[in-house]
């Protein structure tokens, strides 16, 4: 193992069992991430939340929602009225992690032109990958000849 795959802490997220890796694999969901992104503004309803995130599902976001929640991301606020309001917002750790992701969203707009380009030369090149055993060439998927 590389010295730089551990923390100061000890911790080695490539392992399963390690508690960062644990995070990391939380991180990786695309709805913490917008999710966190849609709350660093302020609080916001779950309504609100599912108009900003197109594409959630309600039974997506709720489950976001409550991981967030259980990991002291997110705080959940309701309000004694009815019909029922509920309010979500960043907890201080929330937000310290919303000034990360704010920053891979800065990457990720400078180079999605680059990512793009890519992925259609990536496509290109798999629609002509030759097949070596028939001298021909591959269909769409570059497997079949």
């Amino acid at each position: 193992m590389d010295s730089d795959d551990v923390s100061p802490l000890g911790y080695d997220a490539f392992r399963r069992t390690c508690p960062s890796h644990t995070v990391l694999e939380m991180l990786a969901s695309k709805w913490v991430y917008l999710t966190v992104c849609a709350l660093r503004r302020g609080r916001l309803r779950n309504g609100e939340l599912a108009r900003k995130m197109e594409g959630i599902t309600p039974k997506m976001l709720t489950q976001t929602l409550r991981v967030l929640e259980r990991d002291g991301l997110v705080r959940r606020e309701v309000f004694p009225v009815i019909p029922p309001r509920v309010e979500y917002e960043l907890t201080e750790l929330g937000q310290n992690l919303a000034g990360l992701l704010s920053q891979i969203r800065s990457w990720a707009e400078e180079h999605a032109p680059e990512i793009k380009e890519a992925r259609a030369r990536h496509r290109l090149i798999m629609t002509r990958w030759p097949c070596p055993e028939a001298g021909g060439e591959a269909d769409s998927t570059g497997w079949r000849c």
